[in-house]
């Protein structure tokens, strides 16, 4: 049995590679994670999810690998859940570490270029909404956070699905700026429209891989499973 179940969104039109990606990263978690038995799902390969739940035990956790509690979070996933005494964490993106990461990983950037922080331009590209406010504010507030450890005047925030667009955001700035994708995992969104409204903003700055493949990333996610399964465990799941 395991002991926690990472899931993540996955590639509908693909589902396997990410299946194969998302098993690759728990791994590394794993690895970090005190002897944890961590497994993985993706919510887009059939049966999946249902497969890995059956594995967990009945006092494991749930790690949404998303960046807000948005539909997927407060109501696909509980909905897949009923029947299973799993506790369903907070997703990735709510991490009270995150910001310190996204802003180290921007200043280690800015000083590899030889650009001083204060004078560079940076661009957080989000995934937003079409249909609720949620996400954009969880960007929004997320950047601002970020701005806030970095000391810098601003962060631009631009959206895939919603005003103002990535494009919008990049146009105007100079080569010396960087673009950090506000993304858990690489594919579709990450891989394929945010480059495509950098190209088409002539965006000359440096681009960054999405946030969740930071370095860091599989270590913080370790300590919050190890936090929420072992014996010192708090109550952090979803209400």
């Amino acid at each position: 049995m395991t002991d926690a179940l990472i899931v993540a969104h996955g590639q509908p039109s693909d589902p396997e590679p990410a299946e194969a990606a998302l098993a690759a990263f728990a791994a590394r978690v794993s690895a970090q994670a005190d002897g944890l038995d961590i497994g993985s799902a993706t919510l887009a390969a059939k049966g999946s999810f249902e497969a890995a739940l059956g594995r967990l035990r009945t006092d494991g956790v749930v790690y949404p690998l998303f960046m807000a509690k948005g539909w997927f979070v407060t109501d696909a996933l509980p909905g897949r859940m009923a029947g299973h005494a799993a506790r369903l964490l907070d997703p990735l993106g709510t991490d009270p570490g995150l910001p310190a990461l996204a802003a180290d990983a921007l200043r280690a950037a800015s000083t590899a270029k030889g650009w001083r922080v204060e004078d560079t331009e940076y661009l957080l590209a989000a995934h937003g909404s079409g249909r609720s406010r949620n996400p954009a504010r969880v960007a929004l507030d997320f950047a601002e956070e970020v701005r806030a450890i970095l000391g810098v005047g601003d962060i631009g925030v631009g959206f895939v699905e919603e005003a103002p667009t990535i494009e919008d955001m990049a146009r105007p700035m100079g080569s010396q700026a960087i673009c950090l994708p506000v993304f858990a995992r690489p594919g579709g969104h990450a891989s394929e429209d945010v480059p495509q409204a950098l190209d088409a903003a002539g965006f000359a700055g440096l681009r960054l891989p999405v946030l969740g493949e930071l370095p860091e990333i599989p270590s913080l996610i370790a300590q919050r499973l190890t936090e929420a399964v072992g014996p010192q465990a708090q109550p952090a799941a979803i209400r």
